[in-house]
């Protein structure tokens, strides 16, 4: 089964610092992502404000005007009332989340809540044709392992949603302990027609390594987003997630070998994000694009050759050996004897200790000249 990526990058991404995105920056992003080989993008959130729901109904036209493949998704509560919000944009991808913990099973029995959610979902299939529905229990950080099974079952074996979406909305799951439960409710949906979908948040740093191994563990559908912004500390970061499937062999429509376009679809959202409010997402230590990937002190970190920095830079001082300063010579074109190279790392090193810190070229080329 190939694995299906759903792009949150507007949705979530209204929800990054008090971000906003308008019906233009949503359409270039919504171009940027249909031709990168994004399969779904959550357009918006239909029930917040009419205007809300005018611009997803305005993005689905301009994506079938425009003859996109991606399919355009909105984000609502399980609720009647939120839905008939969604029913009215003519889009046909529903995507619903319910809290299912302790707390709200101290106002609801758990039969109330599947007689909701039936409700909702059957109004979803009398009023749209063709309709995929997807719904996320909030979440599995927090929820008691049983009441997760007995929820995982009925939607999928009783409601037959499309995706189950088990996300870590806290972001205080650590890979182990997420992956076990994904493969613990994949066994249980087993031979239903339902995917399981991954979400995690980013507080821990663990969002895109938990989204990995979700996958691994029996999900078939990653929701990440561009640079992995989203709420608080953000999500995983939908290429480097990508990236490392492919190498893992798994299919999908996402083009993570099309680098270029990539940083340009990074670079465009970095620049809303900073024009709107004064971050830059896209910087020096952004995972294979930053520019930090190719700054070297320690040679045996030169021999790599991962990211797209545009020039390699080197920064020598006391750690630095023979082959990192024979690389960074040959690279800044200096002239040197091999057999006096040695010396020129002694006193490279000796000057660094001195000065209480890394040379700069010049200081480097002068070195080479007095040796």
């Amino acid at each position: 089964m190939e694995v299906l990526f759903i792009d949150q990058t507007i949705r979530e991404g209204m929800q990054y610092q008090g971000v906003m995105f308008n019906y233009d920056e949503r359409k270039k992003i919504l171009e940027y992502q249909d031709e990168l080989g994004v399969d779904v993008t959550q357009a918006g959130y239909p029930p917040a404000h009419s205007s809300e729901s005018d611009i997803v109904a305005r993005l689905n036209e301009n994506a079938q005007t425009n003859n996109f493949q991606l399919r355009i998704a909105g984000h609502c509560r399980a609720r009647l009332e939120d839905v008939k919000w969604i029913l009215s944009t003519g889009i046909k991808d529903f995507h619903l989340h319910s809290g299912i913990n302790k707390a709200m099973l101290n106002k609801l029995t758990l039969d109330q809540v599947y007689e909701d959610l039936d409700k909702t979902v059957r109004a979803i299939r009398e009023g749209t044709k063709e309709c995929i529905i997807k719904v996320s229990l909030l979440d599995i950080g927090r929820t008691e392992m049983d009441l997760l099974k007995k929820c995982a079952v009925y939607l999928a074996k009783n409601l037959k949603v499309d995706i189950l979406a088990l996300p870590d909305t806290s972001g205080i799951m650590s890979p182990n302990s997420f992956t076990e439960k994904i493969k613990i409710i994949a066994e249980f949906i087993d031979k239903t027609k339902t995917r399981i979908a991954v979400h995690c948040h980013n507080d821990l740093c663990m969002a895109s390594a938990n989204t990995l191994l979700g996958i691994q563990a029996g999900a078939s559908v990653v929701e990440a987003t561009a640079l992995g912004i989203g709420e608080r500390n953000g999500l995983a970061d939908i290429f480097i997630v990508g990236k490392f499937l492919k190498e893992l062999g798994y299919s999908f429509n996402l083009d993570v070998d099309n680098v270029d376009l990539f940083r340009e679809y990074y670079e465009y959202v970095s620049g809303l994000v900073y024009q709107k409010i004064g971050y830059n997402l896209l910087n020096r230590n952004t995972p294979f694009f930053g520019d930090a990937l190719e700054v070297h002190v320690a040679g045996t970190h030169a021999i790599g050759d991962y990211g797209v920095a545009k020039k390699e830079r080197f920064r020598l001082n006391v750690l630095c050996g023979k082959n990192l300063v024979r690389k960074a010579l040959e690279k800044c074109g200096i002239d040197f004897d091999e057999e006096n190279l040695q010396k020129i790392v002694d006193v490279v090193k000796a000057k660094s200790v001195e000065f209480n810190r890394s040379l700069d070229t010049d200081e480097v080329k002068e070195i080479v000249e007095n040796v």
